[in-house]
């Protein structure tokens, strides 16, 4: 048992989700809000493009749809199973200059979302019911050939059963929408970032929940991350959410992120100080002896181990462990000095449209050892009365100049999110916000 449990670990963690979403009850209703138009839209051009001719004489060939109007358009939760589409679209027929008709389509539909086999998330109709009745009648015309009152002969035109099969499109969420989930976003010149779901998602009744395992890319091609120790699962809130959607980003995606960074050079910084060789003299003597001319002092900083991101309650934590060679600016680099950075810092998180700002806002801590030297031995305090300024401005400027454009947030296309309320948690950030349809 214990080496079949050892065998099944790889493949489990390998497929760990590491950050996730609900859609909430108060989300569908603005999918709902925002898809109104465009349903009517979708039916307008379809219910009063002109019938196909029928050679039937029979046919009522003069009849026509001359409105269109959906007056109720729904979207609601249905726990466990999936959503519930309901629509009352009004329409206007006429069958000659004084004859008017008023009709109701309703249609009832359940639609759920399901993994295909390429990996991509599609919208199915799992049942749809189409009704017509009519809802008033004014006729003038010849007595002698009456119509009927029912919706029977405007059957062929409305194709009830076409509505249906494409019913999943009055929605505005189209099924590339959702592919877009997936989509790969950049996160600097040579790195990026995506969003795999795992599983068709999850119907509960705080909302639909989806589960994302992210993976980096460096010049194309993914990279080995930290193992997750704990598959994340999304935190459902303990009542109903007022936002539209919930994300949440565990403690293992941010230390991922930074790591990314790290394996794709992004970390890897050049820090110029105000000191020279010659001032240098001044406190290491063998400085004189190594250097003739007075030339600029230059630290060239990089990662000795992955990064490490922690969560606490109201906090977030960098903890960043470089090496800084530290040498001339000259024709050719030449190093004298190698000195361990130690460096915690807090880091600040908000979200612009659907990117992730996360800048380090303040160094809490930094721990200077020397590793190797050319001029001898140096005490602690020296090095750190010597370098720490220089590093303690430096290395947070050019982290935040790495991520100022952000790091893009699971979304759809044309979707933005506002009213964004960002919690940082033990091992989770938790990002309430609402859905923005962006204008045309």
């Amino acid at each position: 048992l214990s080496l079949l449990l050892i065998l099944l670990v790889p493949a489990h963690t390998t497929r760990s989700p590491d950050c996730g979403g609900i859609l909430t009850s108060s989300g569908l209703r603005y999918l709902a809000e925002v898809s109104k138009p465009h349903a009517e839209s979708v039916l307008r051009k379809d219910l009063m493009a002109p019938p196909a001719p029928d050679p039937s004489p029979t046919s009522p060939s003069s009849r026509k749809i001359i409105s269109v109007k959906v007056d109720k358009f729904s979207l609601t939760l249905i726990p466990d199973t999936g959503m519930r589409l309901s629509i009352e679209v009004d329409l206007g027929i006429t069958s000659g200059p004084s004859t008017t008709k008023e009709m109701r389509l309703s249609i009832l539909a359940d639609l759920h979302v399901e993994m295909n086999p390429e990996g991509n998330l599609e919208l199915v109709t799992s049942d749809c019911k189409p009704t017509l009745e009519e809802v008033q009648s004014t006729e003038e015309t010849d007595r002698s050939a009456p119509h009927k009152s029912s919706g029977s002969d405007v059957d062929k035109q409305i194709n009830v059963e076409k509505i249906c099969l494409e019913v999943s499109k009055l929605l505005l969420l189209p099924n590339e929408r959702l592919m877009s989930l997936a989509a790969p976003f950049p996160i600097t010149p040579n790195c990026q970032v995506q969003y795999l779901p795992l599983a068709a998602p999850m119907y509960s009744e705080q909302g639909i929940i989806m589960s994302l395992q992210t993976t980096f890319q460096v010049a194309g091609a993914a990279i080995p991350l930290p193992v997750s120790p704990v598959p994340f699962s999304m935190p459902e809130p303990a009542r109903s959410s007022p936002s539209h959607l919930i994300l949440a980003l565990s403690e293992h995606f941010y230390t991922s992120l930074f790591s990314a960074l790290e394996q794709s050079g992004a970390l890897n910084v050049s820090l110029l100080s105000s000191l020279t060789t010659a001032t240098l003299a001044e406190r290491i003597t063998q400085m004189g002896s190594l250097f003739q001319e007075d030339l600029p002092v230059v630290l060239r900083a990089v990662p000795r181990s992955s990064p490490r991101v922690v969560l606490e309650e109201d906090k977030a934590i960098v903890e960043l462990f470089l090496t800084a060679q530290i040498g001339t600016r000259s024709s050719l680099f030449q190093s004298f000095l190698s000195v361990n950075v130690d460096v915690t810092a807090r880091l600040h998180l908000s979200v612009v449209d659907t990117r992730m700002i996360i800048s380090v806002a303040a160094i809490e801590n930094i721990e200077l050892s020397l590793a190797t030297s050319d001029v001898g031995p140096i005490l602690a305090a020296l090095l750190e009365e010597l370098f720490l300024p220089t590093i303690r401005e430096e290395v947070p400027a050019q982290i935040n100049a790495v991520l100022r454009q952000g790091v893009f947030l699971p979304h759809i296309a044309s979707f933005t999110y506002n009213d964004v309320n960002i919690t940082i948690h033990k091992d989770y950030v938790l990002i309430p916000c609402n859905l923005q349809l962006e204008a045309r």
